[in-house]
This record gives structure tokens, sequence and C-alpha cells, in this order.
């Protein structure tokens, strides 16, 4: 397997796991197929993301650079500056936030801030090949602690196939969207193709290769998200809530130790709830990871566009990179002392959501043309996907607006 599995870990982030958990408090099981159908639509964009830089050998970036002009380049240089500066604060906040929970003699804002210096550290001191193995690590981890939790809670069989049958029950449009557009990351989807030029799968023949790999790696991202759902709805039973503030997203943890001390005795309820809290802990920060590898990528690469050298890879020990790693880990420490973690999570999926309709709106057209990539442009499976996901996700952004302010 090759990065598949980096871009799932690196798409479960804080916003996911908090419309998971959202989802499954206030719904129970009922939401469970959007999860799958968020995956699905997540796996259809970012296969035609490396469908793209696989026909042309340059980036979809370069593509946009290239095709689209300067509008495009002046958008997505603010954007993505913007998207950096606030999902940095939201995964370094959420870091902060689990941690916590198992470490409390240390407060969030210290180990958020030394949890962003670590993986900044780690980035800049290994090669590609470390991070996707340390990757593959801790998606084992979070994947297996999470199941081990949902198995030691109890699920029924019947609201698990309930959950599988769309439905949107009364009231929860707005959960079904926020976990739709959750699912499987935004931007970060476009770090897929440099982490397969770094693995070396280059033309038009690594497609099927690709599509496994992606299969594989969004296969494990719905069932994170469908474990969380689960889990949520399990020890909150469907219709009861998260407390607010800080707390959000562990306080999980509460309601399953005592669902599992209920079943098995106090010290077991212990156990589980801080195996559940190593698996979220493991999930943020595989996040946290992922963008501070993955998007420094981005800007280097933007960076190469403006100076024309559409097919350049990117150095990731030049100053470009680095500097933007930098940038990633150290200035939006200054949202922390905002003092307001859950604030700066939603936000940050908020930036996210903005994104997606742009993506899905220029794949729609960039690989439809035969003459820019042959035999890979798009079918009519990828050009519905698209249609579906550019319908969905400007309507996810627009309720997302609507819920901020």
């Amino acid at each position: 397997m090759g990065p598949g599995l980096a871009i799932a870990a690196t798409g479960v982030g804080a916003g996911d796991l908090l419309a998971a958990m959202l989802a499954g408090a206030g719904f129970g099981t009922a939401l469970m197929w959007v999860v799958i159908v968020g995956a699905a639509l997540k796996l259809g964009l970012n296969e035609g993301v490396a469908r793209w830089q696989l026909a042309t050998g340059t980036t979809l970036l370069e593509g946009w650079c290239r095709y689209l002009g300067w509008p495009m380049r002046g958008y997505f240089l603010v954007y993505l500056v913007v998207w950096s500066f606030i999902v940095a604060a939201g995964l370094m906040s959420a870091c902060g936030v689990a941690a916590h929970a198992l470490l409390p003699a240390v407060g969030i804002r210290s180990w958020a801030i030394l949890q962003s210096l670590a993986a900044l550290t780690l980035v800049a001191l290994g090669r590609y090949g470390l991070f996707e193995n340390m990757m593959k690590v801790l998606i084992g981890l979070m994947t297996a602690t999470l199941l081990l939790s949902v198995v030691m809670v109890g699920i029924d069989p019947g609201s698990l196939l309930r959950g599988l049958i769309p439905s949107f029950p009364k009231g929860s449009a707005a959960a079904a969207l926020s976990l739709m557009g959750g699912v499987g990351g935004s931007v970060t989807l476009l770090a897929y193709g440099y982490w397969i030029r770094e693995k070396g799968w280059r033309g038009s023949g690594a497609i099927s290769m690709v599509r496994i790999d992606l299969t594989v790696g969004y296969f494990l991202t719905g069932l994170f998200g469908v474990a969380m759902l689960l889990l949520s709805a399990a020890v909150l039973g469907g219709g009861g809530g998260l407390p607010p503030g800080s707390e959000a997203l562990v306080a999980c943890g509460d309601a399953v130790r005592e669902a599992t001390s209920a079943r098995y005795g106090a010290n077991v309820g212990g156990a589980v709830a801080t195996v559940f809290r190593v698996g979220i802990w493991g999930a943020v920060f595989t996040s946290t990871l992922g963008v501070w590898n993955g998007v420094p990528y981005l800007f280097a690469d933007f960076l190469n566009a403006l100076r024309g050298r559409y097919d350049a890879d990117v150095d990731t020990r030049g100053f470009a990179y680095r500097g933007y790693l930098v940038f990633l880990a150290v200035p939006p420490m200054v949202l922390l002392f905002l003092d307001r973690p859950i604030w700066i999570i939603k936000l940050y999926t908020l930036t996210g959501g903005l994104f997606m309709p742009v993506l899905a709106a220029t794949l729609l057209w960039l690989n439809s043309r035969r003459s820019k990539v042959g035999d890979l442009r798009n079918g009519a499976v990828a050009i519905a996907t698209l249609v579906l996901a550019l319908a969905l996700f400007v309507g996810i952004a627009a309720r997302q607006l609507v819920d901020l302010f």
C-alpha cells in the first residue's frame, strides 16, 4: 500500500470526529450511510486529482495555474494562506484537547504547542518514506483502538443495518451535510499527487495501482467515521448531546467509560475509555502530521508554476517548502490564546468546505478534455460523481456559512 493510507489518516481530522460524534449523539445510527457516501465522493475527487496528474505529468495545481490563469492563481494563493492559518490552529487545538484528556496535568495550550513542534521536527528531519511509515503505524493504532472501543461498548446489529438505509430524521439535514463534507479531507486531497510522485508512481499505466491504493485508504476513512458514529450513538443514546466547550471532542470518553463499566466493571471501563482517547489522539495527530507534510508541497509547487516550471518536482529541502512548514507550525499558535478551541475547530471545518466546490468544478472541466488527459478523461461514472459532489458541496458550504454567522 502507498500514500492512500496517508491521505486517509490526514483526512480524519478534528472536524470529522466532531461531526460524527454530533450525528451519532443526535440521531443514532440513522446517518451512518452519509459517512459512506461522503467517503465515496472524496474517493472520486481524489481519483480525479491523480488521474489528471498521471495523464499530463503535471499536478492539478500546475494545471490550474497554466489553464485557468491569474484569477485562479490569486484565489488559490489567498485561500491557501488563510486556510493554512486557520486549519493549523484548529489542528493544534484538537491535538491539545485530545492529549489533555489523556494527561490532564499539562494544559490544552501547552499540549497544542508541543505537538505542533513535534510534527514540525518529524517532517523537517524525515524523508517521505519515514513519513509514510509513521502514518501507517498511527492509522493502524487509531483504527484498532476505536474498533476495540466499539466492540467493548456493544452495538445493536439492528441499528447497524438500519443505518445503511438512506433516511433523514427530522432536523438532521444540517448534521448530514456537515458529516458528508467532513469525511476524508479537503485541500489535503491535492497532497496525494505529490505523495505518489515521491512513491515513483508516474504515467497513465499507474492508474490501476492508484485506484486500488485510494480505495483501501478511503475504506479505512469510512470505517473510522462509521465506528465513531456508532460509538457515539451507543453511549449517548441517539437523542442526547455532547457538552459544549473544549471537552466536546473527548466527552465521549466519559460516556464510553460509563457504558463499559456497567457491563464489565469500573477497571475495564476506565481502561476502555483510555483506549478510546488514545484513538482520538491518534486521529488528530496523524491529520496534523499529514497537513504539515503535504500542504508545503502546494505552496512550493505554486511558486514553481509561477516561474513556468510546470513539471518540476518539489524540493522538500528547499526554502519554499521548509518556510511554509514553519508558517504552518508556528504563527497560528496565536489563535490558541483565544481560549476557544472548539470554535477554532468549527472554523477550520468551514474553510475546508469552501474549497470542495472549486475542486469538483475544475475536475469536471479539465478532466473532460481529451486534448489534455486523453484516454483518462472523465467517463459517465466520473461525471456523475463530480456533478453530485459539486451540488452537495455547494450546499454544504452555504450551510456552514449560515451556521458560523
